[in-house]
């Protein structure tokens, strides 16, 4: 069964209906068209993101060449590996080669649309907030010239959308996402499929989103290592807040979104509530240690958070990563983060 518990013990059962509480905490609006749903973040969030990113594009994400423009001599904090030994053994002065990196790019979105991301306790449900980042990010990307591509799941691999750029395709990836057939119940989610799948299927280097509530069968940490190796990796978690911490909502009728089955639960039990969040703490830990293992970036996006300043958070995390290759130190407010 697809949760984040495995043992069917009632308190159990109870905790893992929460995380696809569906019915129970309100439903969100039904996704509009895409071509609307793309205007609205075009104006809501690219355009904001425009003023906030200016200059930040190439700390984002990286292409697959690098161009040799210039020689200069070596200044502190230099990587020691772009050393020109033979301009430097000429002229008695270390010198350093400046490279011009090849931005064009394909980017892959591994997608996770099974019945678990319906979920959401306030406005916005996993799935609005799974559509709307990889519509964003999807856009940045092919104004710059870069394409991207895309591997959704529902109970298996369903829809392989190739890598291509324009304004239209990304409208074709927003549309695949919202009008698809719905999941039969009784199928659980091996997320390790998908990753399996995109690395038979993206055989290029290319950077490689996997977006996913990460509700799944055990399994998927190696094939996300192996995926890794090859690629440059950012895992997308979709969370909700209700996952984490259950308030008192008294009598609740839980449902498994992917099983069909329901339990009733009473939250107003103080002691039932400590021992969801302790099962809740104890699946963080798991889930960050898993992507530890890995060795992949982690952007955790909350059904109430703010896409805008996701995004940012994101390229800051990507800034982190530049500096600590490059040997240099974090400025303030990136070592606070």
């Amino acid at each position: 069964m697809k949760s984040w518990l495995h043992n069917a013990s009632p308190t159990r059962n109870a905790a893992r209906g929460a995380a696809n509480l569906g019915a129970a905490t309100g439903a969100a609006t039904p996704p509009g068209e895409a071509e609307h749903v793309l205007r609205r973040l075009e104006w809501t969030a690219i355009r904001r993101l425009d003023g906030l990113l200016q200059g930040d594009y190439r700390t984002l994400l990286r292409g697959s060449g690098l161009d040799l423009a210039d020689l200069r001599e070596y200044q502190h904090h230099d990587d020691v590996r772009h050393i020109d030994w033979n301009v430097t053994a000429r002229l008695q002065v270390p010198h350093v080669r400046v490279f011009t990196e090849d931005r064009e790019m394909a980017a892959w979105f591994l997608l996770d649309l099974s019945p678990s991301v319906d979920f959401g306790s306030g406005e916005q449900r996993k799935r609005n907030v799974s559509a709307e980042f990889v519509t964003v990010l999807a856009r940045m990307l092919t104004r710059h010239g870069n394409r991207v591509g895309a591997m959704l799941y529902g109970s298996g691999v369903d829809t392989v959308i190739p890598a291509r750029g324009g304004r239209r395709h990304v409208l074709h990836l927003l549309h695949s996402m919202q009008h698809r057939p719905v999941t039969p119940e009784g199928r659980v989610t091996r997320l390790r499929d998908l990753l399996e799948s995109g690395s038979n299927l993206v055989k290029r280097r290319s950077t490689v989103f996997v977006v996913s509530d990460f509700i799944s069968e055990p399994g998927w940490e190696r094939p996300l290592a192996l995926l890794a190796r090859r690629h440059e990796v950012v895992a997308v978690r979709v969370v909700d807040p209700l996952e984490l911490d259950l308030p008192d909502l008294g009598l609740l009728t839980m449902r498994d979104a992917e099983t069909g089955e329901q339990v009733l639960v009473d939250t107003h039990d103080a002691g039932f509530r400590k021992r969801f969040a302790r099962i809740a703490a104890q699946r963080e830990a798991e889930l960050r240690e898993g992507f530890v293992r890995a060795g992949v970036d982690v952007l955790e996006l909350s059904t109430d958070d703010d896409l805008v300043q996701a995004v940012v958070r994101f390229t800051d995390m990507r800034k982190r990563r530049a500096r600590l290759a490059a040997g240099g130190g974090l400025p303030a407010h990136l070592r606070a983060a």
